[in-house]
């Protein structure tokens, strides 16, 4: 018997007064499944994160995170681990703290996971350090650390590889890696395309609240032309629409 998907999307719609920032969008992720979730700015990226980690509520339709309703929000949060594209850290911590500070709230006592965590994203020796004091990528790695730390079933990544070096960009994508193949299925939201080729088993295009595109890394750019890339599908599939608006 199949495990039900991860995630379960159905005539998920969003309004903002009179504008429409995601229309009747289907989805499924199975889990385990690296999902490249890609779109051009403005496109309902965003307002459909929210949606899956329980931040906002649909304008009609439903969606199911973990076997969960996005409406039961204390169900789903326990499931779900969130790096947004600001991570949601207090300054006036340590590093260290914060990541305390965030297992208390989940009853979560592995402290020997997080040293490990702190060791592997290269933090351990800045642990002590005020958060307020970091660069963007050492808060981009402390969200990423927090977003992890309780194994959570299904990881939500919004542009995790923002701010970071290529040493550390390269940490995230084999923990990406590592994590999917431990059952964690990965939401991956990032404009950096080479990033959700390498790990992306399928790949959703949201554009102007539509999902415009959907399924392998491999078949989207076959259906493109010979020696195509995910860039090319992208600006493919997208070009045809014209630009959306900002929302």
């Amino acid at each position: 018997m199949c495990p039900p998907p991860a995630i379960a999307i159905e005539n998920l719609t969003k309004r903002y007064g009179d504008a429409v920032a995601v229309t009747d969008l289907d989805l499924t992720v199975d889990s385990g499944e690296v999902f490249g979730f890609l779109g051009p700015n403005g496109a309902g990226k965003t307002s459909t994160i929210r949606i899956l980690t329980t931040l906002t509520e649909p304008t009609s339709g439903s969606a199911r995170v973990a076997g969960h309703s996005v409406t039961d929000r204390a169900s789903v949060v326990e499931h779900i681990g969130v790096l947004p594209e600001e991570p949601p850290l207090y300054e006036e911590l340590t590093g260290r703290e914060q990541l305390e500070y965030i297992a208390g709230l989940r009853g979560y006592e592995d402290w020997d996971r997080v040293e490990s965590l702190l060791e592997r994203f290269d933090l351990a020796d800045d642990a002590d350090r005020r958060v307020g004091t970091y660069s963007k990528g050492m808060k981009q790695k402390v969200g990423l650390v927090q977003a992890l730390l309780h194994e959570p079933e299904v990881l939500f990544l919004d542009e995790p590889t923002s701010g970071l070096d290529p040493r550390a960009a390269r940490t995230v994508r084999d923990t990406i890696s590592e994590v999917a193949a431990a059952d964690t299925t990965v939401f991956l939201s990032t404009h950096i395309l080479p990033v959700v080729e390498e790990l992306a088993d399928t790949v959703g295009v949201l554009y102007d609240g539509d999902l415009v595109a959907e399924g392998t890394p491999a078949d989207l750019t076959a259906d493109v032309e010979a020696g195509s890339t995910l860039e090319d599908v992208f600006l493919d599939v997208t070009s045809e629409r014209g630009q959306p608006a900002e929302r």
